[in-house]
């Protein structure tokens, strides 16, 4: 079955106190276009969420983003216990010394002293947080992927409801098409004998009226579009990534349309090509979504 290239996937999990939040989006592309916001302690892995998003999205226009936030209870900067009692000796025994009044306020002196506010240790990615954000990643892209799965189903609905449309519009062209033989004869003949009153060799006429409309055949044109219609069915159900051939297919197509509308010289001929042509620019332009 043929997916969609537009779909969107999310997941979120957590690790020591913090949330881990990937998002994944795609639009429709020629081929691989990957955009990806990765949070700075995951930066290191990029080239490996690079080949994991490639290898399971294969096509499309692909927005990534990997951002954490941290449990509230571990945003507030920590105080240094160590470094606030041994400013607090220090300041004690100076005073002594130098005989000088102790501070009033002791929080407000030393909080402000260097190093009392602990800076946060530079993190490291462990392994383990990597499987638990590998695990996310792919849970991620699994639900963008059945996403486009679902959009395939109603790609696939709408290409059978048109491939349906034109089929029974290349059949509504027969009784016109047989009866065109006739109404050519009779005008041509009608020409010659009451508009310029002529005489004229009706064997003649005859070899004339059947080079004339064996110009005017659509039978072969006919034959391809029927052959490329099934094609176009059989395609569809051959898997995804079949995107381009279908866009190929759609183009073969409205070659063979596009000759019929050519030598259709019957007003009604020619507005079953229009409505033809019509059912197939849906295609066209929805094909540009599929994988």
């Amino acid at each position: 079955m043929i997916q969609s290239m537009t779909g969107y996937g999310k997941a979120v999990t957590t690790y020591a106190g913090k949330k881990i939040t990937i998002e994944v989006k795609s639009l429709n592309s020629k081929a691989l276009d990957l955009n990806t916001r990765i949070a700075p302690l995951y930066r290191e892995k990029e080239m490996e969420i690079r080949q994991l998003v490639a290898a399971t999205l294969e096509r499309g226009k692909v927005d990534f983003i990997l951002w954490t936030e941290k449990d509230e209870t571990q945003v507030a900067t920590p105080i240094n216990g160590t470094v606030l009692e041994s400013y607090y000796k220090q300041i004690c025994t100076l005073a002594n010394e130098k005989n000088i009044p102790l501070p009033n306020d002791w929080f407000y002196t030393l909080l402000r002293l260097p190093d009392v506010m602990t800076k946060g240790e530079i993190e490291e990615l462990t392994a383990e947080e990597w499987t638990v954000v590998r695990q996310g990643i792919e849970a991620a892209l699994e639900q963008l992927v059945n996403f486009r799965k679902q959009e395939g189903e109603a790609l696939y609905k709408k290409f059978s409801q048109n491939i349906d449309r034109i089929e029974s519009l290349l059949k509504s062209i027969e009784p016109f098409e047989q009866s065109r033989v006739t109404k050519i004869r009779e005008k041509i003949t009608e020409a010659l004998e009451k508009t310029l009153s002529v005489d004229y060799d009706k064997n003649r006429l005859e070899q004339e009226l059947i080079y004339y409309i064996e110009k005017l055949d659509i039978n072969e044109e006919k034959q391809r579009l029927t052959n490329h219609l099934k094609y176009f069915r059989e395609t569809m159900t051959e898997g995804h990534g079949q995107g381009k051939k279908l866009g190929f297919i759609a183009q073969e197509m409205g070659r063979e349309i596009n000759t019929t509308g050519s030598k259709s010289n019957q007003a009604e001929m020619q507005n079953i090509v229009v409505m033809m042509k019509d059912e197939l620019e849906q295609i066209k332009e929805q094909v540009l979504n599929v994988m």
